[in-house]
């Protein structure tokens, strides 16, 4: 074998580069997945977000796909809410950006609250954007759905993302321990069966998205609790009490 200059032959094997190689490349932007069950904050966060991005002259593009009110716009629990571009199905997240460069408008990031209902597809038009177009993408979502199975686009975002961060506010189960798996309850009971994409709140409502789950509506209430996985498992809700709130951890 006959190599090229002096220097140790296994530093071809490094996959560390040289000092000042990557100066010459373009900066790129990035795409960023903070994920955590109901209750941790992601809402509140993609809102600080836009928030500090905006102050400093940054100009974004606010999205959400099913927000739990109904509307176009991003709501936090906490009171604060948000105008946003509701993301359709069939929606090209690409699109929306042209259309805002059409009106003479740049774009310097964009955020997107309930990523997790976004498709597959969608997830790569985000990255496309980071990438090509050198947006930051911030995107804020759940990670599994009620049976503890990954979101489809929750699953690609894992797959694609450059940051993956678990949002740090701590949501308890009512046993007290850390909780972060969402069930689903109907009529008080646990279930393991149904559509993927049921939007409800913690509260005693029902927003289902499919037409058999709206012709349901009037029987049913939905609606979600985050547990332990051991009380997940379980089925368990904890102690009854005489209204949906706060429990007892004593």
């Amino acid at each position: 074998m006959t190599l090229l200059n002096d220097s140790d032959p296994t530093d071809a094997l490094s996959s560390v580069p040289a000092a000042g190689s990557r100066r010459g490349t373009p900066p790129v932007g990035r795409l960023k997945f903070c994920y955590g069950p109901m209750d941790c904050g992601k809402s509140t966060l993609a809102l600080q977000i836009d928030h500090n991005h905006a102050r400093q002259g940054r100009r974004g593009l606010v999205l959400v796909r099913h927000d739990r009110s109904g509307a176009p716009q991003i709501s936090s629990r906490i009171g604060l809410t948000r105008q946003a571009v509701e993301v359709g199905e069939d929606t090209d997240v690409r699109e929306l950006v042209r259309q805002e460069w059409a009106r003479g408008q740049h774009v310097d990031y964009v955020v997107v609250d309930e990523a997790q209902f976004l498709s597959p597809g969608q997830v790569d038009q985000l990255a496309e954007l980071a990438d090509e177009v050198e947006i930051d993408v911030y995107c804020f979502g759940i990670a599994t759905d009620f049976r503890s199975r990954l979101f489809p686009g929750a699953a690609r975002l894992f797959e694609l993302a450059d940051e993956l961060q678990p949002v740090q506010v701590e949501v308890l189960c009512w046993c007290g321990l850390p909780g972060r798996f969402n069930a689903r309850v109907v009529d008080g009971e646990v279930v393991r069966e149904g559509d993927t994409v049921v939007v409800a709140d913690t509260e005693q409502s029902v927003v289902e998205t499919s037409a058999s789950a709206r012709f349901e509506a009037d029987f049913t209430t939905v609606r979600y609790q985050v547990l332990c996985r051991r009380h997940f498992r379980a089925g368990d809700l904890g102690p009854v009490t005489a209204h949906h709130g706060q429990l007892r951890l004593t």
